[in-house]
């Protein structure tokens, strides 16, 4: 029997189900509800490409999509804004109540984009910006509520920097019954080579590395690595413990056996930009044996995530060693491990962001999101904790708090033309 969710995982092998349903019927109306929109903010990146369109499989792409609204919390030197809003014929709204309404008297939006990344916000004791992606979420669920109709919304990144919240995010989206979606381009962009982990596989070890600072950019690493290990026998079950270390600690937590050398070896042959020798004089260099990951990276640190179900994996953040994303695994089985590489394409045009824009527009054509928002959940609760290791002086943390559960999308989401 064809149902909504069969038609769209058939579709997705040759297209997205958004590619073909948006080109029916009128334009979906749209409300952005974001921190700022300037120059190479994500408001930017992804509001635009709703404006003018987006390269997708091998074409330009104009989604059946008309944003109508748009509520910014901060203007700063750079404000595209006003000239956006112009240009393309909608209004640029005081508070989201009206962004939404469309400065009418009820729900007037078939769908609302929130993007709370970049802008002037505090940081906590964490090192966490404290982005009020929450606070916009719940004044989109109070019109809601108060106009008795909801609609799709999709999440930027975190859902929040507290798990408590993006917790009574995610339940309040179940209770009220919108589809969600929510976090990185990292899931959704290329990977070199083309790597799936096979649906049930047993993963005996699993690393991954990232580049770049603590909140935010480890966040995506966390994303991008979950949605590798979700497809693990059994699905998701949720975090048991974490733990975060530092510096010195973290390579001789690799001479000890904590964490493999053999996967930090097959993750770091899929980078395209090892840093070191290479950059200085072009010679190609073995960056884990001979030690020279470990001499170029000078603030190194290791989290370490333990599973209910006994997986135990890394996430090594080696900035100053490499400038890309990679994950390796070890499955039952295997005779070696397998890797990739995340793929970042460069700025302005950054056009991996086009990947997930175009799962957005899946889910506000189809009113099913494609991939379980509990996957940015979990990564929500375990990067707070991580963090909360680092502050309480690296500890190893119970993390009961962290009871996830969920299946990963049989079919994959990732862009592969």
């Amino acid at each position: 029997m064809l149902t909504r969710r069969t038609f769209i995982e058939t579709t997705a092998i040759a297209g997205t189900a958004g590619d073909l349903l948006a080109q029916a019927g009128a334009p979906k109306r749209v409300a952005i509800i974001c921190t700022i929109y300037k120059y190479l903010s994500h408001a930017q990146h992804m509001g635009d490409r709703f404006l003018v369109g987006y390269p997708f499989n091998g074409k330009w792409h104009k989604p059946n999509i008309k944003v109508v609204s748009l509520y910014v919390d901060q203007k700063p030197e750079g404000d595209l804004s006003a000239e956006r809003a112009k240009e393309f014929g909608f209004q640029v709204f005081p508070t989201i109540a009206e962004a939404l309404r469309v400065g009418g008297s009820k729900l007037a939006v078939d769908a609302v984009i929130v993007i709370g990344e970049h802008g002037d916000y505090p940081r906590n004791a964490k090192g966490q910006i404290l982005y009020p992606r929450y606070e916009f979420f719940e004044q989109c669920a109070k019109v809601f509520e108060a106009d008795g109709r909801s609609v799709p919304l999709y999440n930027d990144k975190h859902l929040s920097w507290s798990f408590e919240k993006a917790k009574k995010m995610v339940d309040t989206g179940h209770a009220m019954k919108f589809p969600m979606l929510a976090g990185s381009s990292l899931p959704v962009t290329w990977r070199l080579p083309d790597l799936e982990l096979p649906m049930n596989c047993e993963i005996a070890d699993a690393l991954m590395v990232g580049c770049g600072g603590s909140d935010p950019m480890d966040y995506h690493a966390i994303e991008a690595m979950q949605c590798m290990l979700e497809r693990r026998k059994g699905g998701e079950t949720g975090v048991k413990s974490v733990q975060l270390i530092e510096g010195e600690d973290v390579w001789k937590a690799g001479d000890d056996g904590r964490w493999s050398k053999e996967l930090l070896g097959a993750a770091l042959s899929r980078s395209d930009s090892p840093m070191g020798n290479t950059v200085k004089d072009g010679r190609t260099q073995e960056m884990v044996l001979s030690g020279e990951a470990r001499k170029i990276t000078p603030h190194p640190a290791a989290y370490f995530i333990e599973y209910r179900d006994g997986l135990k994996a890394t996430l090594l953040m080696l900035d100053g060693a490499v400038k890309d994303y990679m994950f390796a695994a070890k499955l039952r089985g295997a005779k070696g491990p397998v890797s990739t590489q995340f793929f970042l394409s460069p700025v302005p045009n950054v056009t991996y962001s086009a990947c997930l824009v175009n799962k957005i527009e899946e889910m506000i054509t189809t009113g099913i999101a494609p991939y379980p928002v509990e996957r940015t959940l979990i990564t929500c609760g375990i990067l707070e904790s991580c963090l909360t290791s680092k502050v309480e002086g690296h500890k190893r943390l119970e993390t009961p708090h962290l009871d996830v559960r969920y299946h990963a999308p049989r079919t994959s989401q990732y862009c592969r033309t």
